[in-house]
């Protein structure tokens, strides 16, 4: 906790600067590149929000004038990456439950649940899925500075097969309906791919075997075939848009693998050949290992389908067990939680999970900075402290090298130089 002197040194702060500071001075802060926590430490920025200057208190020379938010308590850290959530969705809205929301509701859950997201510390998202594009709104608004948020990339409607884990499978036959993304057949998926880059995404979804929350599929199953991924991933590279294929399959793991995808999500049956082809194709793993235990306490009370806690409760453990494999056998790994699945802002329940099965502390902080930074394709920009990048920047009280659950807890919040909350 803050002091009473330096939090009304920092409300001073805030009156004079409109939010916007030009230096933070850090009590300790955490090198994620180093992995080292350094203590009495200087960030300074400009008037754009971007880092002209780190290092200790003592060396950097601070221009006349500069305004210096004090955090001497508590321990600094770049602003967290989740590259894989659904803010236009809420826990509590699964399996029939979700058919009563519209488009512009979803929009408008969007808006609050990228609040939330960004007072949690993830200064930065990667959302992965949304009907209407109504993500692309939240992602618009956000950067037009109408509504607080992180800094999003969206991919819109997820693309699948007919009655695949992206349609939406729960009305019977006469009501003809079939989710925005979904089409069959390698040019009938390359036309989806052009009309999601049409309307805004900056990136591509599919959806490469079953799921656990879709209804009548099976988890492992692999749905696109190999042809059909590898027309997708050829238009959307084409058209300067990564690709993300949500897989927990092993067949359709290693074909998205094969298929050129930049990420693959879930991950959940991986096994060692598909490691070693992630490992050769330079392809993000992204494993969701914390939302099993939301699933199975609270999914059916949440709206989740029996046959969903049943798909949750066969592959969940072996998840977790892959994950660890994944690790040791050295893939690179992303931090990814499917936000929605459990309520925006617990987030950082993920962390002691990773520790738990495998990970140093240090080991899912960089997942969570610089490779999800570098899986957005934004390494210049977010995912450390340094020159050039945004003053995207988070604390927390105590060291997050030694209990990770720390980061549960966020003090304090900078995005692009501007503070966006202070306990």
């Amino acid at each position: 906790m803050i002091n009473k002197f330096v939090a009304g040194l920092m409300t001073a702060t805030l009156i004079a600067g409109a939010a916007h500071a030009d230096a933070v001075h850090c009590g300790k802060l955490l090198d994620v590149r180093a992995g080292k926590i350094l203590s009495d430490q200087v960030v300074v920025f400009d008037a754009h929000g971007v880092i002209t200057a780190v290092g200790p208190a003592a060396t950097v020379v601070l221009p006349q004038g500069t305004k210096v938010t004090n955090l001497p308590a508590l321990t600094c850290l770049p602003g967290l990456i989740d590259a894989h959530t659904h803010l236009t969705g809420n826990a509590t809205d699964h399996g029939y439950q979700a058919l009563g929301i519209s488009v512009p509701r979803a929009a408008t859950i969007g808006v609050k649940n990228a609040r939330i997201t960004l007072m949690a510390g993830f200064t930065t998202v990667r959302d992965v899925g949304a009907d209407g594009y109504a993500d692309v709104a939240v992602r618009d608004a956000v950067d037009a500075g109408d509504v607080p948020g992180p800094r999003m990339l969206v991919a819109g409607p997820m693309i699948s097969i007919t009655g695949g884990h992206g349609d939406d499978n729960l009305l019977p036959f006469e009501f003809h309906h079939s989710a925005d993304g979904v089409a069959d057949g390698p040019w009938a998926l390359r036309a989806k791919v052009r009309q999601n880059v049409k309307y805004g995404v900056d990136l591509i979804k599919i959806a490469a075997s079953g799921g656990v929350l879709s209804k009548g599929d099976a988890a492992g199953g692999e749905q696109l075939t190999l042809e059909e991924m590898q027309a997708i991933v050829a238009e959307a590279h084409k058209l300067g848009r990564k690709v993300a294929a949500h897989a927990h399959g092993t067949g359709a793991i290693k074909d998205a693998i094969l298929a050129g995808v930049d990420s693959v999500e879930h991950s959940s049956l991986i096994d060692a050949e598909g490691i070693k082809l992630a490992k050769a194709h330079g392809t993000f793993l992204v494993f969701d290992i914390y939302n099993d235990d939301f699933i199975l306490s609270e999914g059916l009370k949440n709206g989740m389908l029996p046959e969903s806690i049943e798909k949750e409760k066969a592959i969940g453990r072996l998840q977790r067990e892959n994950f660890k494999k994944a690790f040791l056998g050295g893939a690179r790994m992303a931090f990814g939680t499917d936000a929605a699945v459990y309520p925006h802002g617990d987030n950082a329940k993920q962390f002691a999970k990773m520790v738990e099965w495998g990970m140093k502390p240090i080991d899912a902080l960089r997942a969570a900075t610089l490779n999800a930074a570098e899986l957005q394709g934004w390494k210049d920009k977010v995912g450390e402290l340094a020159l050039g990048h945004y003053a995207d920047l988070i604390a927390v009280a105590g060291d997050p090298l030694a209990d990770v659950t720390v980061l549960q807890h966020v003090a304090f919040v900078m995005k692009g130089g501007v503070v966006a909350k202070i306990e």
